[in-house]
């Protein structure tokens, strides 16, 4: 079924917009939280909790891409949870991505968090624009799906070797374009 039928679904308020959400798109969702979770239960709560954001969001929401409004709301759940799941704990996964990216996104107070979360978001979107399109699905997959470099490089069918170069020039580069768009490091 077409995502925007699925949407009209929601709007119609007709339950079978979760079935067809949970066909279409289930198994992407699970696999995305469970890159961040590692766990079964929790993947699949994360999942329930997406459906039922969605299901109180749409209406009024009309996303033009719905997988990532999915994938959005997913990755918030599933952030929610580790932070649950490890309150006090750091841990080597999360630790990592977040570890390979604090060099070009800067760290900021809640406050200017928000305030400049459309500026960063604008200015990344502009510098993976500018990347060809196997360096942007590198990156996506390693810091919006957190898929291990193993993963990646199956998926690409290159090398993991490769993967960590192109990942580290693009964060090189990431932080050359933020420093130009004016967004301090």
């Amino acid at each position: 079924m077409e995502d925007k039928a699925i949407i009209a679904l929601f709007w119609e308020r007709s339950q079978q917009a979760i079935v067809e959400t949970a066909d279409k798109y289930g198994a992407r969702l699970h696999r995305l939280s469970m890159n961040i979770l590692h766990d079964h239960e929790d993947a699949q709560e994360c999942i329930n909790d997406t459906y039922h954001a969605a299901w109180n969001t749409l209406p009024p929401e009309k996303p033009d891409f719905f997988f990532a409004y999915l994938a959005r709301l997913t990755r918030n759940f599933s952030f929610g949870k580790y932070d649950y799941n490890h309150a006090k704990k750091r841990t080597a996964d999360i630790v990592e991505l977040s570890s390979e990216l604090e060099r070009c996104i800067p760290a900021l107070n809640e406050f200017e968090r928000k305030a400049d979360s459309e500026e960063i978001g604008k200015a990344l979107s502009d510098f993976l624009r500018t990347q060809s399109e196997q360096m942007r699905r590198v990156f996506v997959q390693r810091y919006w799906y957190a898929q291990s470099i193993i993963d990646i490089s199956n998926d690409c069918k290159i090398s993991e070797s490769k993967v960590k170069s192109m990942l580290f020039r693009m964060r090189k580069k990431l932080k050359i374009h933020l420093e130009k768009e004016g967004i301090v490091i």
